[in-house]
């Protein structure tokens, strides 16, 4: 395989950032993923740590050097995620659980497999054609397809953060699929919280992606997007890849994974930081809350 692929994740104007993002990669297979927490600090953070942690964890034991079912493993992965967000919530009697959003995708043998819950996206491109995009599980989803609200309402409707579909919540998520999707030579990749995607337009995502190296993309659209987004913006995060070895200008060489072992793994993925400004997270929180999280993961990685 071949790719260029850079991830990032910003605060924005919130007190706390609760997106978590990840990739990982084996000889002949790519993990990419994002998740968005809600719930009271320092809970919303854990419930996406936990969800990128887990699929990450078990890419790492399952691609060996690929995947035997894509679509499988998403299903697992996250449904382990939403029951061990489920098992933190009641040894820490919460009185209301920690929920995240998640998309993921694995990429592998030239096609790409992913799943979704709730309203983080993926995007794909071939040039400036959007190819796929996900379907938000959203309030104004529902009212843009029931034919009562037009696609630039969507936007500024006051129910634009409400989603009826996540991990951790009382009901189990509804995944939804991609088809085995072909991939190509250029094609390019987004994940993003709604921090991000929420601020731009399908033909803004796409010039982007298209003029810049991708380690110089990522950084633009988060640019444009916190922005827009002002004191109140959301956080913002994304991972974004070019499949192949593009010709246009890049900044950075591609990976290769042609001489990795067939049992090694590359993975990046973010955890917790003390709060840029006026946070009340301390460093003995951030240790206790990285240790719960392990104990949470435990017993679904064996």
């Amino acid at each position: 395989m071949k790719f260029s692929i850079y991830q990032s994740s910003r605060q924005g104007g919130r007190k706390y950032n609760q997106d978590r993002v990840a990739y990982s990669y084996s000889k002949e297979a790519l993990l990419m993923v994002i998740a968005d927490g809600m719930g009271g600090h320092l809970h919303g953070e854990v419930a996406a740590q936990i969800t990128v942690q887990m699929i990450a964890e078990s890419f790492q034991k399952q691609a060996a050097p690929v995947l035997s079912n894509p679509f499988d493993f998403l299903t697992e992965g996250i449904f382990a995620a939403h029951h061990a967000i489920g098992d933190y919530a009641v040894d820490h009697e919460l009185l209301e659980n920690p929920r995240t959003t998640c998309v993921a995708c694995v990429i592998q043998g030239d096609a790409a497999y992913w799943a979704h819950v709730g309203d983080s996206r993926l995007y794909m491109f071939r040039g400036a054609n959007l190819i796929s995009r996900t379907r938000d599980h959203s309030r104004v989803q529902q009212l843009f397809e029931d034919g009562k609200i037009t696609e630039e309402q969507m936007v500024t409707h006051p129910d634009r953060n409400k989603i009826y579909n996540c991990l951790g919540g009382m009901m189990p998520p509804e995944i939804e699929y991609s088809k085995k999707t072909p991939v190509r030579e250029g094609d390019a990749f987004l994940l993003c919280s709604d921090g991000l995607w929420g601020e731009l337009t399908n033909n803004e995502i796409a010039a982007i992606l298209q003029t810049y190296p991708i380690n110089q993309a990522l950084p633009e659209l988060l640019d444009h997007a916190e922005f827009r987004g002002g004191e109140d913006g959301d956080n913002l995060s994304g991972v974004a890849m070019i499949w192949g070895d593009p010709t246009r200008l890049v900044q950075q060489d591609p990976v290769s994974t042609a001489a990795m072992p067939v049992d090694t793994f590359t993975t990046k993925m973010d955890t917790f930081d003390i709060p840029k400004e006026g946070g009340d997270v301390t460093e003995e929180d951030i240790e206790r809350a990285i240790s719960e999280i392990q104990m949470a993961i435990k017993k679904y990685t064996k």
